[in-house]
């Protein structure tokens, strides 16, 4: 990646006990896949806009990374902005073809959260 771009800034969500979901999320995987997931944010942050297969739009304000991890597994951070921020709202690996909509609620909820 070119060092000088300036990448968007990527904030995580976080709830109003302190705890940030994502991060936790992330910090749970095995380093290999953390390690994948982390790129491919990375691209966005650094090659926004960015389209298939590393990122993709959603409805609402929602967009996905997508992650094809070395363990074999599909994982989906999901993300919209707010100011200028990239902010991570809520992560999964994905087990079925359509992204959930409780999966998808959470994370427009607390996108909504964030604009207030």
């Amino acid at each position: 990646m070119n060092s000088d771009l300036k990448p968007i800034t990527l904030r995580f969500w976080r709830a109003l006990s302190g705890r940030e979901p994502v991060r936790e999320w992330l910090t749970d995987l095995p380093k290999q896949d953390r390690w994948t997931v982390g790129k491919d944010i990375s691209k966005v942050q650094f090659g926004w806009p960015v389209g298939l297969p590393v990122c993709r739009p959603l409805k609402d304000g929602l967009w996905e990374v997508r992650s094809s991890l070395p363990s074999g597994r599909e994982a989906r951070v999901l993300f919209g902005f707010v100011d200028g921020e990239m902010i991570a709202l809520h992560a999964f690996i994905k087990k079925t073809q359509r992204t959930p909509s409780s999966d998808l609620d959470l994370a427009r909820g607390r996108l909504k959260d964030v604009s207030k």
